[in-house]
């Protein structure tokens, strides 16, 4: 049998008389020269990247940034003050004006949870986005009720946990198969380091100004969806396609229905690959306002990168944009009619914290 080898294994292969360490040496430099190109590449698409804060995302700074000592600590084997995240929650008063930190221990945690509009100011604090899960199984043909967490109030902050609806997935495309795993309509919203997973409809970003650092979203068709105004900084959408179907599933939904909405979601700095081929958004609302920016797109990615399927209405208003991505998924040249590449200026614009007020209310910035 004929043996193939990359040219990263030829140079693994340690021939007797061939000393191990040079070896390791050239395994090294022929990894660094490989990416010399990735980091040329990014380097050329966010040179130009309107500026930016720098983001609190260490879960230390982001408990010493909302100055409590009040902790309640969730651990499955019974080592805390309950066994169930949902208990924790209950614990806390109707009307709470003060931050309060629920520690979620490492652990799946098989429950839904819901923490409900009376209760604010929660910090929900896992032990890493790969140790600590909240998962259910639900599919059913509403989307909330579906939903492994619903969060419905305001000035919420999560970090390190991840949330995953594991229903069967049944026929992706069927409206008896939504199946959310994070359900976000409570006003300021912040997520770092957190995962999303599912098939069908993984995040309902239905209303409120939210922020996404860091975070780990998967799915197969429209699995960011809703009305929301939000931003996703640094994160990673990760494409599976149900290959059963004949469509492309795409990543954002986003409804807008009138241009007097503040509402859109803005991706920057951004990583989208995965399985078969998606598109990057469909259209929700003549209105619908979405944004892609400096950005890596995958060949994961459609050539016509966007869709009106289900949509009837007019094109003449959709803000189905892109700028400055690269990647083999981010060529233009047979794009939709109306996705537009974006100016430095109508960037910026949504590129800036200002979109979602975040110097008001997101940690980073208090």
């Amino acid at each position: 049998m004929k043996n193939y080898y990359s040219p990263l294994s030829k140079i693994m292969y340690v021939h007797p008389l061939f000393p191990k360490t040079i070896s390791i040496v050239l395994a090294i430099i022929f990894v660094v020269i490989s990416n010399i190109d990735i980091v040329k590449s990014s380097h050329h698409h966010h040179q130009h990247e309107a500026p930016h804060h720098k983001n609190v995302i260490d879960s230390q700074v982001l408990t010493e940034k909302i100055a409590t000592n009040h902790t309640i600590v969730v651990d499955i084997n019974g080592n805390g003050d309950f066994k169930s995240i949902q208990a924790a929650i209950d614990s806390v008063p109707e009307g709470n004006t003060n931050w309060v930190i629920i520690h979620v221990r490492k652990g799946i945690y098989r429950e839904k949870v819901t923490i409900p509009h009376s209760k604010p100011f929660i910090f929900l604090r896992g032990n890493g986005k790969g140790r600590t899960y909240i998962v259910w199984s639900h599919s059913s043909i509403d989307n909330i009720d579906s939903a492994t967490f619903k969060l419905q109030a305001p000035d919420f902050i999560a970090f390190g946990i991840s949330f995953k609806n594991d229903a069967p997935t049944g026929e992706a495309y069927t409206s008896q198969n939504q199946s959310v795993a994070a359900y976000v309509a409570g006003d300021r919203a912040a997520f770092y380091h957190c995962g999303f997973f599912s098939t069908h409809n993984t995040l309902f970003d239905l209303k409120g100004r939210h922020y996404y650092d860091a975070c780990y979203i998967q799915g197969s068709i429209d699995f960011i969806f809703g009305r929301a105004r939000s931003i996703f900084h640094d994160s990673e959408i990760f494409v599976l396609v149900d290959r059963r179907i004949k469509i492309h599933g795409s990543i954002t939904a986003h409804n807008r229905e009138s241009p007097e909405e503040p509402s859109g979601f803005v991706f920057n700095r951004c990583k989208v690959y995965g399985t078969g081929q998606v598109y990057l958004g469909r259209a929700k609302g003549a209105y619908s306002r979405v944004l892609f920016a400096n950005s890596y797109l995958s060949g994961t990615i459609t050539p016509e990168g966007w869709t009106h399927w289900s949509y009837d209405g007019p094109t003449a208003h959709l803000y189905h944009a892109e700028y400055q991505n690269h990647g083999p998924g981010s060529t233009r040249s047979d794009r939709a009619g109306w996705s537009i590449e974006a100016s430095a200026e109508a960037a910026a614009q949504l590129l800036s914290i200002d979109f979602i007020d975040g110097k008001q209310w997101l940690p980073a910035w208090l």
